[in-house]
C-alpha cells in the first residue's frame, strides 16, 4: 500500500522527495524552509495534485503520525498517510562515478528507446543495451520487428567490460526529469555540489551522473536521482542482424519523406496494412492499399543509386525510424525486399535504424 505513496524527508534546510515501485526509485532534492526535521509518506497523486491546485506563493507542509497537512494561502488539506515502516527502505544516494554528455546522451536514447519491446512476456527485450564500442558506448534496442542503435562518443571510461541492460522505461522517465531541457541549454555541473569526483565544477562542465553496481544503475540529472534494477539475462547477438554492404541506397529529404508518409497513412487502420517503397532513379514511389478503404499513393524527389527495388514496410516503424534520424537527410539502404533495411543520416552513421521488410504478395 506504502508504494503508493511518496516519501517525503527534511533534514535541515533539505528536502527529497522519493517515489518507488521497488524496481524504479526517482528521488528529487530542493531547498526549503525547515522547521523540524521529519518524514512522512503521503498519497503521492493526491498530494501531487493538491500542491499542483493551490495559488501561487509559498506553501506550509506539516505531519504527525496519521496525517499529513497542506496549508498555502486560504487553501487547507489534510491527507492520510502511510505508516512510514511499510515504505521500502531507502539506500544512501551514491555520488555518480563518472559522466555522460547530457545532450548526446538524451538524443541518443530517444533515437533508440523507441525500438525497445513493451511485451513483458519477453523481458529481456524491453530494455535497452548499453555496452562498450570502441572508446565510447553504444546504446542497443530492439523488438525483433526493428532495431536501433546509437555510438556515443566519451571520454570517460563508463562501462570498462560491463554490459549494462537498463529497462527502457528507466530511460524515458530520465527524459522527462523537470529542467533537464534547461540543464543541457545553460551547461551546468552535473551536480549542484561539484563535478562527479567531488571537486568544484569546471566552467563549461555539462553532463549526467552515472553509477552501476551489480544489479542497480543511477542516473544523477541535477537535483533528481533515478535508480533502477538491471535487467537479468543475455542481449540476442544483434551484430549478426546488420548487414555488412548494401547494394541500395535512397538519398532523401527527412521531411519531404515524413510528409508523404504520414499523408498516404491516413488509409491504414491496422497494423497488417503495409506502406510500398518503390526506388527508382530520380524518386520513390509511396503507396498504401487497403481493401476495405481504398488506396493513396505520392512520389517524393529522391536520388536513388541502385537496382529499381520495391519494399513494404510496417509504416509506423518506418515513421519511428526518419523522425529519429538527425539532420535533414535521410538515407535508406536495402538489399532485396527480405532483408532488412536500414535508415540514417547521410552525413553520418552513429545512430542507424534497422527495420525489417514485410512480405507482400
Amino acid at each position: 500500500m506504502a508504494l503508493g505513496g511518496i516519501h517525503v524527508s527534511v533534514v535541515g534546510n533539505a528536502l527529497t522527495a522519493t517515489g518507488t515501485d521497488r524496481d524504479l526509485t526517482i528521488a528529487a532534492d530542493t531547498e526549503v524552509v525547515g522547521i523540524n526535521d521529519g518524514a512522512v509518506v503521503a498519497p503521492a497523486r493526491l498530494l501531487v495534485d493538491v500542491v499542483r491546485s493551490l495559488e501561487p506563493g509559498a506553501v506550509t507542509i506539516e505531519s504527525d503520525d496519521d496525517l499529513v497537512e497542506v496549508t498555502a494561502s486560504r487553501s487547507h488539506f489534510n491527507l492520510r498517510t502511510f505508516p512510514l515502516d511499510e515504505f521500502p527502505p531507502l539506500d544512501e544516494p551514491s555520488r555518480p562515478s563518472t559522466s555522460l554528455p547530457a545532450h548526446a546522451l538524451l538524443d541518443a536514447i530517444r533515437q533508440v528507446v523507441r525500438a525497445a519491446s513493451t511485451d513483458d512476456a519477453r523481458p529481456l527485450l524491453t530494455g535497452v543495451l548499453i555496452t562498450s564500442e570502441g572508446e565510447g558506448i553504444r546504446l542497443v534496442a530492439t523488438d525483433s520487428y526493428r532495431l536501433a542503435f546509437c555510438d556515443l562518443p566519451t571520454s570517460n571510461p563508463v562501462l570498462g567490460a560491463a554490459h549494462l541492460l537498463v529497462p527502457a522505461r528507466a530511460l524515458a522517465e530520465l527524459q522527462r526529469v523537470p529542467g533537464i531541457s534547461q540543464l543541457v541549454e545553460r551547461d551546468e555541473p552535473v551536480t549542484p555540489e561539484g563535478d562527479v569526483d567531488g571537486s568544484p565544477a569546471r566552467e563549461g562542465t555539462s553532463g549526467i551522473g552515472v553509477s552501476f553496481g551489480d544489479h542497480d544503475l543511477t542516473f544523477t540529472a541535477g537535483p533528481v536521482r533515478i535508480t533502477t534494477r538491471l535487467l537479468d539475462g543475455t542481449y540476442p547477438e544483434y551484430n549478426q542482424l546488420i548487414p555488412p554492404t548494401y547494394p541500395n541506397r535512397l538519398h532523401v529529404g527527412k521531411d519531404s519523406l515524413l510528409d508523404a508518409l504520414r499523408r498516404v497513412r491516413l488509409l491504414v487502420r491496422d497494423n497488417t496494412t503495409p506502406v510500398r517503397l518503390s526506388m527508382r532513379q530520380g524518386g520513390v514511389d509511396l503507396t498504401v492499399v487497403s481493401q476495405e478503404i481504398g488506396d493513396a499513393s505520392e512520389t517524393v524527389d529522391a536520388d536513388f543509386d541502385g537496382s529499381d527495388l520495391t519494399v513494404a514496410f510496417n509504416p509506423a516503424y518506418l515513421i519511428d525510424g526518419v523522425e529519429a534520424v538527425p539532420g535533414d537527410e535521410v538515407v535508406v539502404l536495402t538489399t532485396d525486399a527480405s532483408k532488412p533495411a536500414t535508415v540514417r543520416a547521410a552525413e553520418e552513421a552513429r545512430f542507424q535504424y534497422l527495420l525489417m521488410p514485410v512480405r507482400v504478395s
